[in-house]
This record gives C-alpha cells, sequence and structure tokens, in this order.
C-alpha cells in the first residue's frame, strides 16, 4: 500500500561534479476529506509520475471531519488546498486571503435526497418537513435555497425544521428526517446500497433549483502570487494535476485502483470507489482546469443570498478572490 503521505521521487536525479543535486520543488497539497475517488486526479499524477516529469515533489495530505483546509494553509501546512469555493470565499472574508487558481470540479454534485412516502415530490412540499442539512460550510446553499423558496427555517409549520446532520446517511435509513444531504458520488449510493431504490426517492440537484456553487477546486494564499517561483510552480502543478484528472475520467477502473493503493486506513473498498470516480468523472468532464468566470458569479450571487441564521457565508462581493494567470500559463504549454 502506498502512503498518501508518498512523495513524488524525482524523475531523475543528475548529480553535480561536487556531489550536490538538483533539487525538486516542493508541494503540499491539503486534500477536504479524505482519501478517495473525490481527490482521484492527484493521485493518478502521482502514481503515473505525472508530478515527477514537471519537476515536482508533490505530498498529498489527506483531510477529515477535524481538518478544516483553510486553516492548514493559514498556517503554513500546505502549499495549495482542496476547497468548496463558498467555503473559500468566507474565508476570505474573514481574513485568510484564498485565491481560487484552478477549478477542476466544473459541475456540482451536491444533492438533497428525500424519502417520497413522506410525500415530498417538489420543493412546494417542503413545508412541515424535516431536512437534514451539513454545516461547516456546507450549509449556504441549502439556505440560499430557502431564501429563494421563501421558507422560514424556524421549524414552523409554514417553513421547514433543519437537522444538522453528520457526515452519513443515518437520518434518512433512521426516519429522523424526511430529506438529507448526500453527494451523487458518495452518500447517494450508499442511500442505495442501503435498500432503497431510486424509484422510492425524490432527488433535488441545487444547480438545478438554480443555487449552484463551485466545489473542489484549487486554492493558495495571495501572497505567495508575488513569488514568480511559486506561480511556476503551481503552473506546473495545475498541468500535471489536470492530466491526472483527464487520465483519470478515461480510466475510472483504474483510477480507484489507485485511489485505493493511497488509502492508508483501510477503510475504502474497490467496489465504492469505482463507483464514486464514475460519479465524480462526471463532474471533472468538461473542466481543463480553468475557472469559468459565470459560474463563479453564479457562486457568489448564491453565498450572498443565503441567509444563515448564525454564520452568514459572506456580505459582500468579493475582490481578487480567482486569478486565471495559472491556468492560462498551463494549458499554453
Amino acid at each position: 500500500m502506498k502512503s498518501t503521505l508518498m512523495t513524488a521521487l524525482a524523475a531523475g536525479t543528475m548529480l553535480l561534479g561536487v556531489g550536490q543535486a538538483f533539487a525538486d520543488d516542493d508541494v503540499t497539497l491539503q486534500l477536504k476529506w479524505v482519501t478517495q475517488a473525490q481527490f482521484a486526479g492527484y493521485y493518478v499524477a502521482l502514481d503515473k509520475g505525472y508530478y515527477d516529469d514537471e519537476g515536482l515533489n508533490v505530498t498529498v495530505k489527506p483531510g477529515g471531519p477535524d481538518i478544516a483546509p483553510e486553516q492548514v494553509i493559514a498556517g503554513g501546512g500546505a502549499d495549495v488546498i482542496v476547497d468548496w469555493m463558498a467555503a473559500a470565499l468566507a474565508a476570505r472574508e474573514r481574513g485568510v486571503p484564498l485565491v481560487n487558481i484552478a477549478q477542476p470540479f466544473k459541475n456540482s454534485g451536491l444533492l438533497l435526497t428525500c424519502l417520497k412516502e413522506t410525500g415530498i415530490e417538489t420543493p412546494a412540499d417542503f413545508p412541515g418537513h424535516t431536512l437534514g442539512v451539513w454545516f461547516y460550510g456546507n450549509e449556504y446553499p441549502f439556505y440560499a435555497w430557502m431564501a429563494k423558496l421563501g421558507l422560514p427555517t424556524d421549524g414552523s409549520n409554514e417553513g421547514v425544521e433543519v437537522l444538522k446532520q453528520g457526515f452519513n446517511v443515518d437520518p434518512l435509513l433512521q426516519k429522523q428526517a424526511d430529506c438529507i444531504s448526500t453527494m451523487t458520488y458518495n452518500e447517494y449510493g450508499q442511500v442505495l446500497d442501503a435498500g432503497i431504490s431510486e424509484d422510492e426517492l425524490t432527488v433535488f440537484n441545487y444547480r438545478d433549483e438554480g443555487v449552484g456553487m463551485l466545489e473542489d477546486g484549487l486554492y493558495v494564499m495571495e501572497d505567495d502570487l508575488q513569488d514568480p517561483e511559486f506561480v511556476e510552480k503551481m503552473v506546473k502543478f495545475v498541468r500535471a494535476s489536470m492530466k491526472g484528472w483527464k487520465y483519470a475520467e478515461e480510466n475510472p477502473d483504474e483510477a480507484a485502483e489507485i485511489v485505493i493503493e493511497y488509502d492508508d486506513t483501510g477503510a475504502q473498498t474497490l467496489e465504492h470507489q469505482q463507483y464514486m470516480m464514475g460519479e465524480v468523472a462526471k463532474l471533472t468532464a468538461g473542466s481543463n482546469g480553468a475557472l469559468d468566470v459565470d459560474d463563479y458569479t453564479e457562486t457568489v450571487h448564491t453565498l450572498l443570498s443565503a441567509v444563515s441564521p448564525d454564520n452568514p457565508a459572506i456580505t459582500k462581493e468579493p475582490e481578487g478572490a480567482y486569478t486565471l494567470d495559472i491556468t492560462d500559463k498551463a494549458l499554453s504549454n
């Protein structure tokens, strides 16, 4: 099994006359979640030597429920992070100057998955029901949607009851909630695996409902972009990473096997990672890594409309929150 903290070895170390060597550029990537096919492109780039080919020495750090990528990079623990744009823009407004340098995920996988037996077939059926919502920055699309629908979230009969959902599907299976948050590539499959058929579900995609937000993108600290050497390092990193993503799209089963090799926990199964990779490929399809400014604008407008009772995402239009320079250079070579 390959370590998730494995460093990509130099493609060819050339010794100098005095015994010195050309050193590769070190890059540390912090993931948003645990080792899984959601991040297959980076593991494929490691495994296939794409980072080596660029002269990069890449370390991939898994995330988890107690790891906030924004805090890791702010503390100097990573050069670049994978994050959802909602969390990144919220962190930027709160003093962590994150900048989006690439957007591998073009499409959104966030769903609200409901049991048909509860009578929910359209959003008009939500009032009086309990809806499971992920927090820690994942709640903003939900509150934007409820605001758009004009539904209070105070548990009244005219509105909905919000259940702070853990990162599992138990509330739906145990009938604690009528709808829960799921990702197309993960929890939705877990619901099906639990014996609930697609015919028994009503599924809403947030982007289809007009409250879409960009998901997995690559972010760095703004000050680092003032360093030409760092910029060049990120150009190489993005180019190699997107090569990994395209390979993963075209070879999903092999990509799933590579992810399993890098999973030190042994918690993942090949069958589930193959399912996940098949769904993730739909989200990266059509992306060459460059951020679509229209998608960015949609995310910002959604965040500004999200009336969260505890913690609004952003209160004003961000400035300088993305750059196209990295992908422009990466795609030109």
